[in-house]
């Protein structure tokens, strides 16, 4: 009984010897805290420092309990975020003011051995308030930086949409004219089949269609054509894609191995999986392009029990791991002349047919790996 007079005694004492040099300490503190001038309101931060040398001393004097302390510590961390201002700043200037603080206590002439408990006290009064404010801190800012990429994120799919709608209205309008020359020429190699170039016109006539396609799935807009779901081998798929590429491959000099399982098959629609595997092998070939000894593609697949996975291996330059996580979002490309919309076409279609696509690059090869559910 006589130990808890004298400790209260004590502290009431000490609390008594805060109070009366309160304006002193605070006039210390403030000649020394980091103040930016632009951002920070020296006389919030006087005041925030005052309440905190209040809460100090109540707990001293009444065993105070944290509530009022970590309402403190969200009003100076809001305060920090509104300001912009790096919480460091206010880390260093609690932990000047609790150096100030202990200095003082113990010139309060309490004995030393009784002072112990009170500058524990101090201390871990310090410690809470420090760690609800940078705790409270990090939220906010997270809270914001979560906001900003929503923003962002929104943004840039409204662009998408609006780029999306004049694209597709654009590329219809184009792509009326370029059926009917199409047929022409078709005519035209049935009745004249000697005449030359016209295999050339035609092939180069599929590819812009090919891109026109691209164009129509990167805005959303679907044929009627293009709703139609079949069981599909993949060994006939490529072998069709490899066989229109032939020119290409051929005046590339580029060697083509295949390993193809006759049994794979998947569920989906033939002219968008064969627009996956065409703009992929396109892909490949402008990139062995740059390779000045061998030029090699591999395409190959795996079964498992419930999945079909499709390789398209090139030896060209290696992809970095920056880029290959990203090459598949719309418009980025690394060709001076791309459109960026390739693989972010491969990717949808992919995705449609509840299927996956991701590239792996090494130095020695870069791979395309597709998987679909088997049938």
């Amino acid at each position: 009984m006589v130990d808890n007079v004298r400790t209260g005694s004590r502290n009431i004492k000490l609390g008594q010897f805060l109070k009366e040099n309160e304006q002193m300490f605070l006039d210390i503190w403030e000649k020394q805290i980091i103040v930016h001038n632009n951002e920070d309101s020296a006389e919030l931060i006087r005041k925030n420092g005052y309440l905190m040398y209040r809460i100090i001393t109540n707990s001293i004097v009444n065993n105070l309990s944290e509530d009022e302390l970590k309402l403190l510590a969200n009003k100076v961390a809001q305060e920090r975020a509104d300001a912009n201002v790096n919480i460091g700043e206010f880390v260093y200037n609690v932990n000047l003011g609790r150096s100030i603080i202990i200095k003082y206590v113990n010139q309060s002439g309490i004995p030393m051995e009784e002072l112990h408990p009170i500058i524990d006290l101090i201390n871990r009064q310090f410690d809470l308030f420090c760690y609800y404010a940078v705790s409270s801190y990090t939220e906010i800012k997270d809270k914001q930086i979560q906001e900003k990429n929503l923003f962002i994120r929104q943004s840039h799919k409204d662009r998408l949409a609006i780029l999306g709608q004049m694209s597709s209205s654009f590329v219809h309008e184009f792509r009326n004219p370029l059926t009917s020359i199409m047929g022409f020429i078709s005519l035209l190699k049935s009745e004249h089949p000697s005449l030359p170039y016209l295999t050339i016109i035609s092939s180069e006539l599929e590819q812009l269609n090919f891109r026109i396609t691209q164009f129509l799935h990167t805005s959303k807009m679907k044929l009627v054509s293009d709703s139609k779901e079949e069981v599909i081998s993949i060994k006939i798929l490529l072998e069709e894609v490899v066989d229109f590429l032939y020119p290409s491959l051929l005046d590339g000099n580029i060697e083509v191995t295949t390993n193809i399982d006759e049994n794979a098959k998947v569920m989906g629609d033939r002219n968008e999986l064969k627009q996956v595997i065409l703009n992929l092998l396109i892909n490949a070939i402008d990139a062995v392009y740059e390779e000045e000894n061998t030029r090699k593609i591999t395409i190959r697949t795996k079964m498992d029990n419930d999945q079909v996975t499709i390789f398209i291996s090139n030896n060209g330059p290696a992809i970095n791991a920056d880029e290959a996580n990203i090459i598949f979002e719309p418009f980025y490309t690394t060709k001076k002349l791309g459109t960026g919309i390739g693989l972010f076409v491969c990717k949808n279609i992919v995705e449609k047919h509840n299927g996956m696509i991701q590239c792996l690059s090494q130095d020695d090869e870069t791979t395309f790996e597709i998987k679909f559910p088997r049938v």
